[in-house]
């Protein structure tokens, strides 16, 4: 068994293919900032009702030296909670197991009978498919101008299915997907229409939502059903954002949710998901339940002026005690504090010449980015230092992803293809070329440990990281502006809460 990682090119330069979202970006300028006096308050968040409307639709590198670079300024901010039951798509029904009885187990649309003989089943993580040897493993990746998301087979390396992101079409405009902890549900978020939506895996856990006995759903990469014909679509909310394209959802993760011994499996998983709101220089993070698209907390941001603010949180990605991590877009970094009711926030500014694109939080706890223009880089929660590694200065980095043998993939847009980093040292192990390559730009690890990297405008790479000369590719149709969490694999690194 192995992991993941996921990142993102260089202050005033010119890069070609080194954008906002799927725009190329003539020039940047740094508008973070660098905050030497560390600066530490504690805010009593505040408790509003607010709204949020929801759809419920059927419808080669080098070592080198560490160089480290400080920003100590911790800033919590309030939080806004609010709960919406209308924002929810009833995804079927769960009938807890009688552990005494041979009972009948109704889950998200499909039967199944469960014999007991009175003591309840004690299953752990481990012993459950797509926790412990490997039965499946998904890769799932937009289709930007289709308006779709690709289910592709890690292990056979094939293109499965298709299913639509939402009724628009290309307008959803989808991007960032992110995979439930144990492999049986994908969100995907569209830019374009505030859609965010819900599908399941496997067919067990899909609804048969017209009662005629079967389930409806993509057999191939070709069969792409309507919007309100595919049963495994389990639910979608739309959110009440600014309307913009830069306004729209992007950063996502999900929390694992509890393991369930008589169940065997976990429950009450929940999602967050940002987003630029009406009311300008706030963001928005939503957490949803993730079984039924509920809407059940929205902590504001305020004060979202440092970066390019016309765009909402761009990445996010859980550690392992719950908290969540997410980034503006060569902007400021931030952290929710979970455990606390409400939420509360914390924020750092980063040094100018780190600008961050896409993010995740390795194995250990620590949150990585990729630059856009810059340098990969690392912050260290305890210290709170930001840390660049040498020889990344001149990249072009999109997508990261961390591995649990100790290593960070980075694609790179300048040079087309992924570089490999020490998490440890923070030092650069090497660089991987990429052919075919465009524009790689989502990076994310399988559960077997593999390494993906998504090109937006050819496919999908498979690289053991073991042995990165092995490489697999996978051509997939359409414009594939993807990165994030895309197999579930960064959730395989958190602390299972039992």
């Amino acid at each position: 068994m192995r992991a993941y990682r996921l990142f993102p090119c260089l202050l005033g330069l010119v890069v070609a293919g080194c954008g906002d979202d799927n725009t190329s970006s003539a020039s940047d300028t740094a508008q973070a900032t660098s905050v030497t006096t560390p600066t530490s308050t504690t805010d009593t968040p505040t408790t509003t009702p607010t709204t949020s409307a929801s759809a419920t639709d059927t419808d080669s590198g080098t070592a080198g030296e560490t160089q480290g670079q400080t920003n100590t300024t911790s800033t919590p901010t309030t939080s806004t909670t609010t709960t919406d039951p209308s924002s929810t798509t009833d995804p079927g029904t769960a009938t807890a197991v009688d552990p005494s009885t041979s009972t009948t187990t109704t889950t998200s649309g499909t039967t199944s009978t469960t014999s007991t003989t009175g003591d309840p089943p004690n299953c752990m993580p481990g012993d459950t498919q797509g926790m412990g040897d490997i039965e499946k493993s998904f890769l799932w990746v937009a289709n930007t101008d289709q308006g779709s998301i690709s289910k592709v087979d890690t292990q056979g390396v094939v293109e499965l299915a298709r299913y639509r992101s939402g009724p628009s079409g290309g307008t959803e405009s989808p991007s960032r997907t992110a995979v439930s902890v144990d492999g049986r549900f994908v969100v995907v978020n569209n830019r374009g229409t505030g859609r965010v939506t819900m599908i399941a895996a496997n067919v067990d856990d899909c609804k048969d939502k017209n009662n005629n006995g079967m389930i409806e759903t993509s057999q191939t990469k070709d069969d792409l059903l309507a919007w309100d014909a595919d049963e495994c679509v389990l639910w979608s909310s739309v959110l009440p954002f600014n309307g913009q394209i830069g306004g729209g959802p992007r950063g996502v993760t999900w929390t694992p949710g509890t393991w369930d011994m008589n169940l065997c499996q976990f429950v009450d998983p929940k999602v967050w998901v940002g987003y630029l709101p009406v009311q300008g220089g706030t963001a928005h993070m939503v957490r949803f339940d993730g079984m039924t698209g509920v809407a059940e907390e929205t902590v504001t941001i305020p004060n979202w002026f440092i970066g390019d603010t016309s765009w909402g949180p761009y990445g996010a990605a859980l550690d392992k005690n719950l908290d969540v991590w997410f980034t503006g877009l060569r902007g400021e970094l931030f952290r929710l504090n979970t455990a606390q009711n409400p939420v509360t926030v914390d924020r750092w500014a980063p040094p100018f010449n780190l600008q961050f694109y896409g993010m995740t939080v390795d194995p250990d706890g620590d949150p990585w980015f990729g630059g856009n223009c810059g340098p990969v880089s690392t912050f260290d929660p305890v210290t709170q230092q930001f840390i660049s590694v040498p020889g990344t200065e001149a990249g072009c980095y999109r997508g990261i992803g961390a591995d649990k043998d100790g290593h960070v993939w980075a694609a790179d847009n300048g040079t087309c293809g992924v570089v490999q980093i020490d998490h440890v040292t923070n030092t650069m192990i090497q660089f991987h070329t990429l052919n075919p390559c465009s524009t790689p730009v989502g990076v994310s690890v399988d559960d077997e440990g593999f390494v993906w990297i998504v090109d937006e405008w050819q496919g999908a790479w498979k690289i053991d990281p073991l042995n990165p000369v092995n490489k697999q590719f996978l051509p997939i149709a359409n414009e594939h502006y993807t990165y994030s969490d895309m197999t579930g694999g960064q959730l395989k690194s958190v602390v299972i809460p039992m």
